[in-house]
């Protein structure tokens, strides 16, 4: 699949756009360290994608998504709507609801707590988010949850302020991180399955046998990366990307 072009192709361009779009600023945003309900918003994303449903439900898209005069309510009423898929009649208006909610009534100040409620809030945001984007690519393509996840990691673009892109090359900025998360982080930076001597370049690994055995085969054992030693391809996985996003400042120090 080629989800640049073919991922909810069957949607209006306009509402296609701005769910990629939307999904790209929470990435970007949250990539950046700027976790503010007004920042990351989550909020845009919910009536988009009320939007989409709303007028699956109707068989008449509209052209621009739009916000209901209650989202709360709105979306409780889909549940009544039998002819939709499950997902998208009960779990996807409930979590939008969710999802709203953070955006609009956790901008408060938590006293008494070790945990930055605006970084535990953005955890949230992403992951619901990108999980309701997968379950629209899911239903309307007629793929498995793997392939879906994979799809929407590809429509994202990766802007991190502490990956620099020069000259054709990738250099992290960040000169404490081990060999270990850097290839991690290169690998979140991009969308598409990066070669392994591309990595052995961005990172200047000093040995490429040793690179090979210590970082890149220990990664594919652990599951945080599929290493092909055939073709030398390297593909961060899912559970690679949650390691970086919880793990590895996005930011430069």
């Amino acid at each position: 699949m080629n989800v640049h072009s073919n991922v909810l192709g069957g949607l209006p361009v306009n509402l296609r756009e701005e769910l990629i779009g939307a999904l790209a600023n929470i990435t970007r945003n949250f990539s950046e360290g700027r976790w503010e309900p007004s920042e990351l918003n989550g909020g845009k994303l919910c009536e988009i994608v009320y939007s989409i449903i709303r007028g699956h439900a109707d068989g008449q898209f509209p052209q621009r998504p739009y916000k209901p005069n209650n989202m709360v309510r709105e979306c409780q009423k889909l549940e009544q709507e039998t002819q939709l898929p499950r997902s998208l009649r009960i779990q996807v208006p409930r979590i939008l609801i969710a999802l709203y909610e953070i955006r609009n009534n956790r901008g408060v100040g938590h006293a008494g707590s070790d945990v930055d409620p605006n970084h535990m809030d953005a955890v949230a945001v992403l992951y619901m988010s990108k999980w309701i984007v997968a379950e629209l690519i899911r239903v309307f393509h007629d793929v498995d949850t793997a392939t879906a996840s994979e799809a929407v990691d590809a429509l994202v673009e990766r802007q991190l302020e502490v990956v620099w892109s020069v000259d054709g090359k990738k250099r992290v900025l960040s000169e404490k991180l081990s060999l270990h998360d850097k290839t991690l982080l290169l690998l979140y930076s991009e969308s598409s399955p990066v070669a392994e001597k591309d990595l052995l370049s961005w990172t200047e690994a000093a040995n490429a046998s040793s690179y090979r055995r210590d970082i890149l085969k220990k990664c594919h054992k652990a599951r945080l990366i599929e290493y092909d030693d055939v073709g030398r391809i390297v593909r961060l996985s899912p559970k690679g990307a949650r390691y970086v996003e919880e793990n590895i400042p996005l930011t430069v120090p």
